[in-house]
């Protein structure tokens, strides 16, 4: 029966195992989806809309096959269609039979939403002269509308996990075609949990067929002994004398004794005797029964046959055991980390989406900064202008002519970039489009937070920094809404603030020039009024230093603090409050009170750098520029204007003529 239980062991072990292995390999399902993007017609651009990703659950793989280099990106399908708004390229979606639908958009057909329309313009064949006159296609590397993009030789492959309203453009470099050797995959889960499980039980079960097996044998062995005890030894026999046997008996003896007889030979008087297998046997031998051979038979098997019998089985559960991948497993325990609490922010119904992600603006301020490093240390002000705009590149461009003329003059510091503490990003699907940043340096606390605003124009341009100045280390920055909800614009002649963004650099300066008689001199905190105070010592500075070189009665000084040309950038805070950044002009005249007098600049090397003169008979207006951040809280509010950050340059030095 143990050969019977042996037996069904080993072929249930057998449909175990070749179950699991089956469950990895001919039942195994294909680890991934595919669809191929088919284009009839070459563009530009092939613009592969969000539903086409998101047709199958799951991370999608963009796989691009062409020759050279080759660009991807993805951003939102309305900023894709805005910057495509005068290009003609190539629209992939999907279409009511579930099948992707590529169709030819021309250039200019979309509407005013940026949106592209159901149905392309008709394409004409260009002429030479049209074709002379065609305007080279755009590059897309390197734009700042992009969430992120991917660049490769010849093939390209983006993983890619992207949400409702993200498309992907796909190009080389806006003059030759696109590559139409596009596929988009999505994995299938094709894990067995029961694979491994299966081979582990049937390794088992071999195991214990293996060991009913070998126990079968044993007891087989042991029972072709006696069940009981055999009769004890027979007594020793003695030679017979044939001689005084009776005739008969004698001559019967003699005849089964001859030569060819089959009868036994008859003893010779020696006590050995011959086994049938022709080897000598002695009593002592003979007289052991078959049971007691039979046992010293087993005493004298060694074990370990038993053992090497036993090795294969662990050897091959070990084998099976280590080719299954955690995928042949079930998985326990995997549960869903708690996510922490937040602050609740409640977006409005019609809440346009942010103007750039985090990920996003950390990626634009590093090559903001990196470029505007470069352009220091070239003085290269074309390139400084490509990302610089409005009172910031003004003040970068005296800065390179005075150290053209002053090589010891101090470089720009670098925008740090190591942790960027603040996105506030303008929640608009119009342009232009605003970024406010905070950033900070990790390493170096010498290094003061730097608060700036960058602009983008439209869809084919890059941010700019528009208004830049260090951040107080006593100052508080304001609660914002977070990067992904983004903010809005604050109109200049809000009432919904203490003072209206328009107007507000005009009270800065009256308080600035009257002092504490300022009717605004109570609205502003102690960080703005000794901002204030320390631009009048400054002034004091000057009349001073005109006395002391004995020009206060040949001379006469004028001061004047007014607003920029430029309107002020207002973001709102959650308090209802909001971040105003300005610009201020801050003018200083200096004029001989008498035709004979002169104003030499002596020791200025700065005004002589500027000027290319070392004096003026009619005089010289000198102009530093304030970039200011302030904390407007809302009307009603019994706070103060807070100052946040300041920065000033100087602006030029000219001669009056």
């Amino acid at each position: 029966m143990r050969f019977v239980w042996a037996v069904v062991a080993f072929v249930l072990a057998a449909g175990l195992i070749a179950a699991g292995i089956a469950q990895r390999t001919i039942f195994q399902g294909p680890a991934t989806q595919k669809v191929s993007v088919s284009v009839e017609e070459p563009a530009p651009y092939v613009l592969v809309d969000g539903d086409v990703l998101r047709e199958h659950p799951g991370a999608q793989t963009l796989l691009v096959k062409g020759d050279g280099d080759i660009f991807a990106a993805y951003g939102r399908t309305a900023d894709m269609e805005a910057w495509l708004a005068d290009a003609t390229y190539n629209l992939v979606t999907v279409g009511k039979s579930g099948d992707l639908d590529v169709e030819l958009v021309d250039a200019g057909a979309s509407d005013d939403e940026g949106d592209a329309t159901a149905t392309p313009a008709p394409t004409e064949t260009p002429t030479d002269d049209a074709a002379a006159e065609a305007i080279p296609g755009r590059n897309p590397a390197g734009s700042d509308l992009w969430l992120n993009s991917f660049t490769d030789t010849d093939a390209l492959i983006a993983d890619m996990q992207l949400p409702e309203g993200v498309s992907v453009l796909i190009a080389e470099d806006g003059t030759q075609d696109a590559p139409d050797d596009i596929v988009v995959s999505w994995p299938i889960d094709n894990s067995t949990p029961l694979a491994g499980p299966l081979m582990a039980a049937g390794a088992a079960v071999l195991l214990v067929g293996l060991i009913l097996y070998v126990l079968a044998i044993r007891h087989q062995r042991r029972g072709r002994g006696p069940r009981r005890k055999g009769p004890g030894p027979l007594p020793a026999t003695e030679p017979i004398d044939v001689a005084q046997l009776p005739p008969a008996e004698r001559a019967a003896i003699e005849e089964s004794s001859a030569p060819g007889s089959d009868d036994a030979a008859v003893s010779d008087g020696t006590d050995d005797t011959k086994t049938s297998d022709g080897d000598t046997q002695t009593p002592a031998e003979s007289e052991k029964t078959t049971g007691e051979r039979t046992s010293e038979l087993r005493a004298a098997t060694p074990t370990r046959r038993r053992r090497l019998i036993a090795i294969p089985a662990i050897a091959l559960t070990a084998l099976l055991a280590s080719g299954c991948s955690a995928d042949s497993w079930p998985q326990f325990g995997e549960s869903s980390p708690t996510p922490s609490p937040s602050a609740t922010v409640i977006a409005p119904d019609n809440q346009k989406p942010p103007a750039v992600t985090e990920s996003q603006a950390k990626r634009i301020l590093d090559e903001v900064s990196s470029t505007l490093s470069e352009a220091d240390a070239a003085m290269d002000i074309d390139l400084a202008g490509t990302r610089l705009d409005g009172p910031a590149l003004t003040a970068r461009t005296t800065e390179y002519t005075l150290r053209t003329a002053l090589p010891d003059t101090t470089p720009p510091a670098a925008i740090p970039t190591d942790d960027i503490e603040v996105v506030l990003p303008e929640a608009s699907d119009r342009w232009p489009r605003t970024v406010l940043l905070l950033s900070k340096s990790k390493g170096d606390d010498t290094v003061p937070p730097v608060i700036l605003t960058m602009t983008q124009q439209d869809p084919w341009s890059n941010y700019k920094v528009t208004n830049m100045a260090e951040m107080s280390a006593d100052a508080v920055f304001p609660d914002v809404a977070a990067a992904w909800l983004g903010t809005s614009l604050v109109p200049d002649d809000s009432a919904f603030l203490s003072i209206p963004p328009g107007e507000l650099a005009e009270k800065f300066s009256d308080v600035v020039d009257a002092g504490e008689k300022s009717e605004s001199y109570g609205l502003f905190d102690e960080l703005s009024q000794n901002l204030a105070t320390s631009i009048r010592d400054s002034r004091q500075a000057v009349v001073k230093n005109l006395a002391d070189n004995g020009a206060a009665k040949t001379s006469k000084t004028a001061f004047d603090i007014a607003p920029a040309d430029v309107a002020p950038v207002s973001l709102t805070t959650l308090d209802s409050g909001a971040i105003v950044a300005l610009s201020l002009i801050d003018t200083e005249t200096v004029t001989p009170t008498s035709a004979d007098a002169v104003i030499r600049f002596g020791d200025n090397a700065q005004a002589k750098a500027l000027t290319g003169v070392t004096e003026s008979a009619k005089g010289v207006t000198t102009k530093y520029e304030f970039q200011l951040f302030f904390s407007v809280p809302a009307q009603g509010s019994t706070e103060q204007i807070r100052l946040l950050a300041v920065r000033q340059d100087l602006l030029s030095v000219e001669v009056i003529k």
